[in-house]
């Protein structure tokens, strides 16, 4: 989806020239359209009696789930089962006597007029913040569950796992989220009911109709913050970095010198780390910091509860950017390198071949900017769909960390 949004602007600005269009068809693979037929739950009773109600998530390498969540919604959702655009995650909905329905959040609407103003964003605030907000692209409860305010039960067990969710498997914590009801079908009585706020309507187009020609009927507009402050966090985003008072000393200050850390200490602790690691990026933390003072201090740096990897990024980020700003074509040179771990007291990973009891590790996605010149050069580098990995990598290493300065206090005292 990013790919084709970045070709198509190259070719309105005459950069590149793209083929005429041609048809496809979005039916998943190796599916017929009218699949056989599915068994689904029929049941009239009260929520309690249901007991438990549970959220599994389904991801693309859960053939069975994956299949009974399509099933669900070709049968019986107005919209089928997809495709859903951008990132994106899906629930199935099921008590101990089965499936009970599906539900799907994914990206959300470019451009919203109602939206965009209740927020106060304008064009740059809206392009720089709009991967905070997520759509609710599909909600089923099968037609034969019959349980009085089980559809909003649902929705409020989704939304207190959503930005967890999101989190681990995009690097991206959600602010909002929003979805659309069409009114000649429903009236949104379950998101009113799980405190979901009704903003207005829709025109009637659909998100492709760039022409105004095609109605898609009108539907209400539903929002939900998952923030108190959410207001803040999302304009946050359209506001520019501040500017720095000298020009910086070298490139550890250029990267690292506005990130926002609540004390000054750990801003200097950072900058010096940064250079003790370029100087012997294959040492370990001991070697590189050289004295026993500095390793100590870098393990208590790592440690921190604010030096996530997020917050430490946000600077080469906001660097790279302002790089990349100056230039008027670039290239993001992207690759994938699969890390084989063996060591046998690592957890949280998974098989990064084809067999489930094959090699075990992560896969890093980087992404590294550069000039089109013949002597390019990098200005920039960022590991997108490698972010929750290298999250759980680094809590792992706080966790060891934290349990080699209890045993050097413990020996020392």
């Amino acid at each position: 989806m990013s790919c084709r949004v970045a070709l198509l602007k190259l070719a309105r600005r005459g950069v590149i020239e793209l083929p005429e269009s041609t048809g496809a068809s979005f039916g998943k693979p190796g599916e017929p359209a009218d699949s056989a037929p599915w068994r689904w739950l029929t049941i009239e009773t009260k929520l309690a009696a249901l007991g438990p109600i549970r959220l599994i998530p389904v991801d693309s390498g859960q053939a069975e789930l994956s299949q009974t969540w399509w099933a669900m919604m070709r049968a019986h959702h107005p919209l089928g089962a997809g495709p859903l655009c951008g990132a994106q995650l899906r629930y199935l909905v099921a008590c101990e006597a089965g499936w009970l329905g599906g539900l799907s959040f994914s990206a959300p609407a470019w451009r919203l007029a109602p939206r965009d103003a209740w927020i106060g964003w304008d064009d740059a605030t809206r392009q720089a913040g709009l991967s905070q907000v997520v759509a609710n692209s599909r909600f089923l409860i099968v037609p034969g569950v019959k349980v009085p305010h089980l559809a909003s039960h649902v929705l409020g067990q989704a939304l207190k796992r959503l930005a967890q969710d999101w989190q681990r498997r995009y690097g991206v914590t959600p602010v909002l989220v929003e979805t659309f009801v069409d009114r000649s079908r429903y009236r949104g009585t379950c998101y009113r009911a799980a405190n979901w706020i009704l903003l207005g309507q829709t025109q009637g187009r659909g998100r492709q109709d760039r022409r105004h020609a095609h109605e898609s009927g009108i539907k209400d507009i539903w929002m939900y913050p998952l923030q108190t402050r959410w207001q803040a966090a999302l304009a946050a985003h359209g506001v520019a970095p501040p500017a720095r008072r000298r020009t910086p000393a070298d490139w550890a200050e250029e990267e690292f010198g506005d990130c926002r850390l609540p004390d000054a200490r750990l801003q200097a602790r950072l900058l010096s780390l940064a250079r003790d690691f370029y100087a012997r990026p294959m040492a370990r933390v001991p070697q590189a910091c050289g004295t026993r003072a500095k390793t100590k201090a870098a393990y208590r740096f790592l440690d921190h509860e604010h030096t996530t990897l997020d917050i430490l990024l946000q600077p080469h980020y906001r660097a790279t950017e302002a790089r990349l700003q100056e230039q008027a074509i670039m290239l993001a040179v992207q690759d994938t390198t699969s890390l084989n771990t063996v060591h046998a007291a690592t957890e949280g990973i998974g098989p990064i071949g084809s067999q489930a009891c094959g090699p075990q590790g992560l896969h890093l996605h980087s992404t590294l900017a550069f000039s089109p010149q013949a002597r390019a050069r990098p200005w920039g580098f960022s590991m997108g769909s490698a972010g929750r990995a290298m999250r759980r990598t680094l809590a792992r290493r706080r966790s060891v960390i934290a349990c080699r300065s209890r045993r050097r206090k413990a020996s020392s005292g």
